[in-house]
């Protein structure tokens, strides 16, 4: 099952106790990161995390508080004895001011490989370097410049029966065959499917990350059913509602009300405000629009 760390939750500037956001998307050993702000390196050693994990970054939109991060994390990758090639995605927006900001890193023992995402229509793919099953797919949302939103389905292989191989006499050598999802033939002339020894098809994992957007209709049908959300909550106070609009924020209020409407199992807010020194005070009123909502803070942790 993925493992999920949101390593920062702070949005604009990192405080004294509180990181930048950045989202740590971790399975079977290979992990995922979701914008780097700066210090971002910082953030996830506190957490406790490994950054020689990370395959993929994903980048949501160029302002500073999603992006600076990336020379830090570069080099303190590389002085990890990193080889392998990293694979960032990126808005085609933020193509020039990321590759300035690599251009800074001067020689890195290892590739980095910029891949171009549409910040005007969605679109999916498979992420093969941390799981064939593993689908990523993007919503382009509206902020001041253009930002786009990820979500994560996570396919989940129907459990193996022992039993049933057993019964019918299959070797153990193809059981694993089996599992993959690959039909075998046996030498007395039977072909067995990955069904005849497995058993129901099981619901997938959905996660859903969403940052510096208004609260449009879209993002509800993007994030529906997911089992986690974790969507931007700037401030608390509804007096700063006109405010946020105009600067193409959300509030928390707007975040509960789109997972509601979502039908998540799960809310996370994130991207507070440094004015925001205390979000946990609206915990009563916002469980009011949506009861599983959690304010998390920095270096919060799940199990999926």
């Amino acid at each position: 099952m993925p493992d999920i760390c949101l390593a920062g939750t702070g949005g604009m500037l990192p405080l004294k106790d509180r990181y930048l956001t950045g989202l740590f998307l971790e399975y079977s050993g290979k992990a995922i990161l979701i914008d780097c702000g700066e210090g971002m390196q910082v953030a996830l050693a506190a957490a406790d995390i490994k950054i020689s994990r990370i395959e993929m970054i994903l980048i949501t939109h160029y302002h500073a508080d999603h992006v600076t991060g990336l020379p830090g994390l570069l080099l303190s990758m590389g002085n990890c004895t990193r080889e392998d090639p990293l694979d960032i995605y990126i808005p085609q927006s933020a193509e020039r001011v990321v590759r300035n900001l690599i251009s800074v890193c001067g020689h890195l023992p290892f590739e980095v490989r910029l891949h171009l995402l549409s910040d005007r229509e969605p679109e999916s793919f498979t992420a093969d370097k941390i799981d064939p099953m593993l689908t990523i797919s993007t919503l382009p949302v509206r902020h001041s410049v253009k930002c786009i939103g990820y979500s994560f389905l996570l396919e989940k292989k129907p459990v193996f029966q022992p039993d049933k191989a057993k019964e019918l006499d299959i070797p153990v050598k193809f059981w694993r065959v089996l599992h993959g999802g690959e039909a075998v033939a046996l030498e007395d002339g039977r072909v067995i499917q990955p069904e005849d020894v497995t058993g129901e098809k099981r619901e997938p994992v959905k996660v859903t990350y969403v940052t510096d957007t208004l609260p449009i209709r879209e993002i509800v049908n993007f994030a529906e059913g997911a089992d986690l959300f974790i969507c931007e909550g700037m401030y608390g106070d509804k007096e700063k509602k006109q405010s946020m609009n105009e600067k193409g924020h959300m509030l928390m209020q707007d975040a509960c009300t789109l997972a509601a409407e979502a039908g998540v199992k799960r809310l996370w807010l994130t991207h507070y405000s440094p004015a925001e020194k205390h979000p946990e005070n609206f915990e009563k009123e916002l469980k009011k629009l949506f009861p599983n909502v959690l304010i998390p803070k920095d270096g919060e942790k799940i199990t999926l």
